[in-house]
């Protein structure tokens, strides 16, 4: 028989040991009577995968299992309490755990779909929107709060290698260039993909010499002298592919070196897209596939903004948001862990699913995923049903 609920068997795959180094590190527990740091991971952890909106609904949900408090280690769950704890308590905590768990993920991800062995990676935002008169450090426009939820996938695994949270009016590249962000250095022989909002010379020239290399869209109005021709193949969609050097006083000091830029007629949607590279040696055709790619991220957006607790948040400080954001990122990493290890054939949002309906439930996770959606539920269904004996 299972002794321990799906929901302990997740908690488990988080090492204790690193979890106390993070709490110490800052500490957390500091002075604490209740409800300390594991204990408001447990509670936070368990509204993401249930996908609770309010602390009512977490209190009422976690008090309707108290029996099975005592394997999780929760002691109590009080509204108050917990929202003083998200408020107050450090969130860098569980950003240290996060950054742990990143760690573990990326020993198990599998590689990205390209032949090549490079690491691969895409930069982009997205935007949440906030009550600007419930949210007003999270000042966007006049009338409109947001944050911008700045992030550097790894194509490997699909994982957030790099996250930051900024207000709606923080430009991306801004985030990119300022040290103050923590955008982490990247290995050489890299590629990065980004959109037109990332194009910054400078910038763009501070990866070459650190011989990473990007791929971008170019701008349109882009100013340019042609400086010879690739061979390039029609067959593959290919129009032109070239070497230039950018003209104009100012953009030629920020960007000196040779530039490739690849026309490609995209036949799905009728469309010619132009490519900006510091990437000579892969094909033309790699080169544009490498940039359709990065609907991977916008995929990944997506995907938390509706399978995470991100967009609704159980506080209104910055801290208690912050510390939710973290948490939730946590549970999406949790969950890739998952697949990862149990090589789990269906869809993220399956697995998200069949764990949200069986979390409390006393059975093996190994052998549940093992199973079909639909089968899960009937096993949640007949585990529930009263008995009169």
């Amino acid at each position: 028989m299972i002794k321990h609920t799906i929901f302990n068997q997740i908690l488990q795959l988080i090492y204790r040991y690193n979890f106390k180094k993070c709490v110490d590190r800052y500490n957390g527990d500091y002075y604490t009577k209740r409800l300390n740091c594991w204990q408001q991971f447990i509670v936070l952890l368990f509204s993401q995968a249930r996908g609770l909106k309010s602390l009512r609904d977490i209190q009422l949900s976690l008090r309707s299992q108290q029996r099975k408090w005592y394997h999780l280690g929760l002691e109590s769950v009080a509204r108050s309490t917990l929202s003083d704890a998200n408020n107050n308590r450090n969130c860098d905590i569980f950003k240290d755990i996060f950054c742990d768990l990143l760690a573990k993920c990326q020993s198990l991800a599998p590689k990205h779909k390209f032949k090549f062995k490079k690491p691969l990676y895409t930069m982009d935002s997205t935007l949440i929107n906030l009550c600007l008169t419930i949210f007003p450090w999270a000042k966007y426009r006049k009338m409109k709060g947001a944050l911008n939820l700045h992030t550097l996938l790894d194509h490997s695994g699909c994982l957030p290698s790099f996250i930051t949270v900024t207000d709606g009016k923080c430009n991306d590249i801004r985030v990119v260039k300022d040290k103050q962000f923590g955008f982490p250095a990247l290995l050489p022989d890299s590629i990065i993909t980004v959109d037109r909002a990332y194009i910054d010379y400078k910038w763009l020239y501070s990866l070459t010499q650190q011989k990473v290399f990007f791929v971008t869209r170019a701008k349109r109005n882009i100013n340019y002298k042609f400086l010879g021709q690739h061979t390039t193949s029609k067959k593959t969609g290919i129009i032109a592919d070239e070497h230039i050097q950018l003209k104009g006083f100012y953009t030629q000091q920020e960007y000196p070196d040779r530039l490739r830029m690849i026309a490609y007629y995209d036949k799905e949607n009728d469309k010619e897209l132009v490519f900006l590279t510091n990437n000579f040696t892969l094909a033309a055709k790699t080169i544009a596939d490498l940039y359709k790619a990065r609907w991977e991220i916008e995929l990944f957006f997506k995907w938390i903004k509706q399978n995470l607790k991100i967009k609704t948040f159980l506080g209104t400080s910055y801290n208690a948001v912050m510390t939710q954001i973290w948490v939730a990122m946590i549970y999406y990493l949790l969950l890739r862990f998952i697949k990862f290890q149990t090589k789990y054939a269906y869809s993220m949002q399956e697995l998200a699913r069949i764990i949200k309906e069986l979390l409390m439930e006393n059975v093996s996770l190994l052998e549940t995923l093992s199973l079909k959606y639909e089968r899960c539920k009937s096993i949640n269904i007949k585990n529930t049903q009263l008995a009169f004996y």
